[in-house]
């Protein structure tokens, strides 16, 4: 018995490693993993590119710079509608950013789903392919407006070239506009060829996959770069910005835009899964108070947005206000210390947010608009007032994205607001009018003039309220409006002023040194300085 157990041990150890022994290709492939032969679907990637749009450059791959784009977050403070009065629940105020994020991952992605969309479909002219187009000319303003120069044409080459040449911001707008004549371009072939289905796209949870919808938001976002370009209108022939503006709004038909809030390119809540970001359980509702800047102009404009943004200031009820008063709405100034902005908040001299619309659902009042129709209609109102078209009356565009953001928040004339408190216990309802708002010297236009700018520039501030990224941010920059954004003081860094600009990411002086010393050389005399104006701002 014992000799048979011997044998039997040494001829089943033989088998192991004879079995041991094959090679590693002969293994059996894990179906779960993509091998390079594998075709990824490009509707998987998309949905990666359109939630890393949503949530902003850098998230995606965690790296040095990034924030959250979304509604109540730091973004939303440095555009100053919020002003935190706790550093630790509420988030702090100071403009104190270095190195900027990179979108690269997302570009990688965008790259890729080209690339597998025309393996797929066999053709350059598809959904993905021409959305791709956007995404690139989105990835590279979205980086160009943070730092200036940047790597454009030799970009998203990978190993082919790890050390980019910068392009010129003026060759990256140039490139960017390029682009978005392209995608809108291809999407009119495709949308045309499109009633079979064959180019349908899918994993799209911005727009529900709607080729017509994205075509709107290409060229409501082209309106957005040309305008963001305005202090370069005049001295950039080669650009032809005020031209391409024009043609815009001569052509719907070739180049379609939005036309209500039902074209807004939005990111939309659930309760499952992705939560809108203040839930009945959030408890930090008083460590965050409405900025001035914002109530300074809707409460001295009688906004009814005012009710549906803020709360009263506990302590101007005190004095015998009613609710329906604008003058006891009262914003914190972000250029205070968080310990002034504690103790005056302790005190009741700041309104907070409006609990019952932003604190009790799973899902939110409204979606998150990454690009909009207000927005459009002000970015159209803007280029009329400066003389870009003579096609339409600016007033007429103001107004629609006035109505638009009235519309968006909820509000309509005559309806009866109730108004709550820190907790939401109501304190008392108000009749909204929305015929005395339009109406107010502050708001009625006051014409093609420096003055209608301004006009359309403090409205389209307080359409951006929680969303549009840092479009509010920007406007300022480039033009100074509103008036009542804060630019100095102590709360707001170690400066006492906001920086212009951020540096360029980590990896461009580590990797890349050569091109990105020449790049910091040419544009701001040899130091990546924060509180210099890059080229579109000059």
């Amino acid at each position: 018995m014992r000799i048979i157990f011997y044998k039997s041990f040494f001829l089943l150890l033989t088998l192991l490693v004879l079995n041991g022994c094959k090679s590693f290709d002969s293994l059996e492939p894990n179906p779960n993993v993509a091998s390079e032969d594998n075709i990824v679907p490009p509707s998987l990637l998309l949905g990666r590119i359109t939630y890393d749009i949503y949530s902003g450059g850098g998230n995606v791959d965690g790296r040095p710079g990034r924030v959250y784009e979304g509604p109540w977050d730091q973004v939303m403070r440095w555009n100053q509608y919020i002003v935190s009065n706790n550093l630790y629940y509420g988030g702090k105020n100071a403009y104190d950013w270095t190195v900027s994020a990179t979108p690269y991952s997302t570009l990688k992605n965008v790259n890729k789903m080209d690339e597998l969309a025309q393996k797929t479909l066999g053709t350059k002219t598809n959904g993905y392919s021409a959305l791709a187009k956007f995404f690139r000319a989105y990835i590279f303003v979205w980086m160009t407006q943070r730092v200036g120069d940047i790597p454009v044409s030799e970009a998203g080459l990978g190993l082919d070239n790890l050390t980019p040449k910068y392009d010129s911001q003026k060759d990256v707008y140039r490139q960017s506009l390029q682009l978005l004549e392209e995608a809108n371009a291809d999407l009119t072939t495709v949308i045309a060829a499109n009633s079979a289905g064959t180019y349908n796209i899918d994993g799209d949870i911005l727009l529900g996959n709607n080729l017509t919808k994205w075509q709107k938001v290409v060229n409501t976002f082209k309106l957005r770069v040309l305008v963001s370009l305005s202090k370069r209108a005049d001295d950039t022939a080669d650009l032809g910005i005020k031209q391409k503006f024009a043609d815009v709004l001569a052509n719907p038909t070739k180049y379609p835009i939005m036309t209500s809030n039902a074209d807004n390119m939005v990111f939309t809540f659930n309760a499952a899964y992705d939560n809108y970001p203040h839930t009945p359980k959030d408890g930090n509702n008083n460590y965050q108070n409405v900025g001035s800047t914002l109530l300074a102009l809707t409460t001295t404009t009688q906004d009814p947005r005012t009710f549906v943004f803020a709360t009263p200031a506990k302590a101007e009820l005190a004095k015998g206000k009613k609710v329906d008063d604008f003058s006891a709405y009262v914003g914190a100034d972000i250029s205070l210390s968080i310990d002034d902005l504690a103790k005056n908040a302790s005190a009741d001299k700041y309104s907070f947010f409006n609990y019952n619309r932003y604190y009790t659902s799973y899902v939110g009042p409204e979606p998150y608009i990454i690009i909009g129709y207000p927005e459009l209609m002000f970015n159209i109102a803007e280029g009329l007032n400066r003389g870009w078209s003579t096609t339409a009356s600016a007033n007429t565009y103001y107004l629609r994205g006035i109505n638009a953001s009235l519309s968006f928040f909820g509000v309509t004339d005559g309806q009866a607001y109730t108004i709550g408190d820190l907790g939401g216990k109501t304190l008392g309802t108000t009749t909204v009018s929305t015929a005395k708002f339009l109406a107010d010297p502050g708001v009625a236009y006051k014409g093609d003039n420096a003055d209608g700018l301004e006009q359309i520039l403090n409205q389209k501030y307080v359409a951006f309220f929680q969303n549009s990224g840092w479009e509010a941010l920007y406007n300022w920059r480039r033009t100074g409006f509103p008036k009542s954004f804060v630019t100095t003081g102590a709360g707001l860094n170690a400066a006492n002023k906001l920086p212009r600009r951020w540096q360029y990411p980590v990896d461009e002086s580590t990797f890349n040194p050569v091109n990105y010393k020449s790049a910091i050389t040419s544009q701001f005399g040899g130091t990546d300085d924060l509180n210099m104006d890059t080229w579109a701002l000059k």
